[in-house]
């Protein structure tokens, strides 16, 4: 019976591929094992947006590879980013690797599976769809692929290509069945989701998200990843109004400075932000805006970061995660002169999130004594997990809860009692 073991690296669109390549695996007779042991496939969904991801992904390769020692033959599959990037240096570095594919080589590496003559598992209800089991009452639902914003530091349009949309009635299928299937937060990403539907003509994210919100059944709809300059009143009007519509917008702004903005080869400015997000405030009652910020990009002197620092003070944002440039290999920006030393970017970085640990504290202070919608995560010890519809998987805090006999993928009423940098304590409201 023929065994596949994935390991899925990187960011939830990688997890989203990874998922997809199992169904149709397992559309062919194969099983999903959940040990390298005792698979006769071994496969890695490599991530290669940075340096650490790259390294990660290498370190994985190897000790993935190791098992092809151990045993009965295996062969090992590598695709994803980093082979798409570094293909030729993975084969040369790593010989272990048996076939190897970039991005969106679904059945090229059903094509190879199968003709490694292994019996398909008889019994379909055994076999490996969907693969990598949604564990979580969230499922990440891609409405997109590519993108075309041309950003100088990023790899992803060399990776993945040109934007396109996702058609919306298969999205709509998806989302329904991942609600059918259990799902509590269908989670709407892609590199852009505010460009879905460009290419399409005439039918736009606004749309979807109205549809997808008709469908019955209880659950959060979550936005990730919209465009600064491309969030328009038609979508704040839709957030605001569409109840099952997080009041939640990830908005990843990169920086403040217009100087850095510009060597970015991204839109706005810290004037033009702050309009957008007073503007946001005032849209959608009660929402929480979350972006991200890069430190030391190249240029980047002390006067940017102070600047960028007050910024961050001004603005409060209720969540923030922060990165220190990487020098990407073929990327525009890693040609740039004015590099910040490593030892630089690391201490930008700790400052701006010391800054921001302030600023997420007395958010989290100034909801003690309130009562908030949650669900439940997780459940260990008699200790629940859980998260508002403010707090996304995975990148934000969470709240603890005492109470026992509550139901992992359920939604609660909670008040909260207790709050820290980034999470929260709260208590059942009976």
């Amino acid at each position: 019976m023929a065994k596949v073991y994935l390991l899925s690296l990187g960011c939830p669109k990688n997890l989203v591929d990874s998922q997809g390549l199992l169904r149709k695996l397992g559309d062919r007779g194969m099983a999903c094992s959940p040990s390298p042991e005792e698979s006769d496939i071994l496969v890695v969904n490599t991530c290669g947006f940075i340096e650490e991801a790259k390294r990660e992904s290498i370190e994985e390769i190897l000790r993935i590879a190791g098992f092809k020692k151990k045993g009965r033959d295996k062969k090992l599959i590598v695709y994803g980013c980093l082979a798409k990037r570094f293909g030729g240096e993975l084969r040369k570095e790593i010989p272990e690797i048996d076939a190897l594919w970039g991005v969106g080589a679904d059945e090229e590496i059903v094509g190879y599976c199968e003709s490694l003559g292994l019996p398909a598992v008889k019994n379909k209800e055994k076999r490996a769809a969907p693969g990598l089991e949604q564990s979580q009452p969230y499922a990440y639902l891609k409405i997109a692929e590519g993108c075309d914003r041309g950003c100088a530091y990023c790899v992803i349009p060399e990776i993945r290509g040109k934007f396109r949309s996702r058609d919306p009635e298969d999205i709509l299928a998806e989302a329904e069945a991942l609600v059918g299937s259990g799902a509590k937060e269908l989670i709407v990403i892609a590199q852009d989701i505010t460009s879905y539907g460009k290419d399409l003509g005439g039918y736009d994210l606004t749309r979807l998200l109205r549809e997808i919100g008709s469908m019955e059944g209880e659950f959060w709809i979550r936005l990730l990843y919209l465009y600064p300059t491309s969030v328009d009143e038609g979508l704040l009007e839709l957030i605001a109004s569409e109840e099952k519509v997080c009041n939640y917008i990830d908005m990843p702004l990169q920086h403040s400075e217009e100087k850095i903005l510009k060597l970015m080869r991204r839109g706005g400015s810290r004037s033009y932000f702050e309009k957008l997000i007073r503007k946001i405030r005032r849209a959608v009652p009660d929402v929480s805006v979350r972006t991200t910020l890069i430190v030391g990009f190249p240029g980047e002197t002390d006067e940017d970061f102070d600047n960028l620092s007050e910024f961050v003070r001004k603005m409060e944002f209720d969540r923030l995660g922060a990165f220190t440039y990487s020098r990407e290999e073929g990327t525009p920006a890693a040609r740039f002169k004015g590099q910040v030393t490593k030892r630089m970017k690391t201490e930008r970085y700790h400052k701006l999130m010391e800054i921001q640990s302030a600023i997420s504290l007395a958010k989290n202070k100034a909801l003690t004594g309130k009562t908030c919608k949650a669900i439940v995560e997780e459940i260990d010890g008699g200790i629940a997990v859980a998260r508002l519809s403010s707090q996304a998987p995975e990148i934000d805090g969470v709240v603890f809860l005492e109470e026992k006999g509550l139901r992992k993928g359920t939604f609660v009423d909670i008040r909260i009692t207790e709050a820290f940098d980034y999470d929260l304590k709260g208590t059942i409201v009976k």
